[in-house]
């Protein structure tokens, strides 16, 4: 029996990417407001964007240490199911943000060992979900996005959280179903694993890519 996965295709920037996603049956599509990224959206081309999205498709806006000031003029502008946070947030500020706009709030959390999977459990109190990603390089200049992939087998003994999570890092149509199997992930994400070059994503990756991750039976 195939169970219900959740898909999230993040980094579109243009209009027929938000229909490739719509199309492949994704369940999320997220919209990156990061100037360094490849992928960044202005505020009024994501308007534009989102509206596109159809009833069903979960708008995420991703944000990195994102200002009230910022948040504010993103909120007012642009239809949104959820924030996605993917900077140094303290849970202090995670529970603000989440009181402040209303909206449901994704974590994102860098793994590289096992001592990374305490901030999980800490995330937890204050975050709708998670999202649980590879740990950066110290010098890298984007906090995800970079196609790496972390030991999947950190999480094959914790399948189970008190939140939603979603898993994410160096995901690609090839490996999806691997790393589900692995760390029994039932959301996943990808950006540059569908993409033939950075921000250009592909719509045939898309269409696989999901295929591939709802094929994967219930643990």
């Amino acid at each position: 029996m195939m169970s219900e996965t959740a898909v999230k295709i993040c980094g579109l920037s243009r209009p027929e990417h938000v229909e490739a996603a719509a199309r492949s049956g994704a369940a999320y599509c997220g919209f990156v407001f990061f100037p360094k990224s490849p992928r960044h959206v202005e505020i009024g081309p994501a308007r534009d964007l989102a509206t596109l999205a159809p009833a069903g498709l979960a708008k995420v806006a991703l944000v990195v240490d994102a200002d009230n000031s910022f948040l504010d003029t993103l909120t007012e502008n642009v239809p949104l199911d959820m924030l996605q946070l993917h900077g140094r947030e303290t849970p202090a500020r995670v529970a603000e943000i989440r009181a402040r706009y209303g909206l449901p709030v994704m974590k994102a959390i860098g793994i590289a060992k096992s001592a990374d999977l305490v901030a999980i459990d800490t995330y937890s109190a204050v975050a709708d979900q998670l999202l649980i990603d590879a740990r950066p390089p110290e010098d890298a200049e984007l906090p995800g996005g970079n196609g790496l992939a972390f030991d999947w087998r950190l999480l094959a003994d914790r399948k189970y959280w008190i939140r939603p999570w979603m898993l994410a890092g160096g995901l690609t149509p090839d490996n999806v179903a691997e790393a589900m199997r692995l760390t029994g992930a039932r959301q996943v994400d990808v950006s540059s694993g569908v993409e033939r070059a950075p921000g250009e994503k592909d719509a045939e990756l898309i269409r696989k890519f999901v295929s591939a991750a709802q094929k994967v039976p219930a643990p």
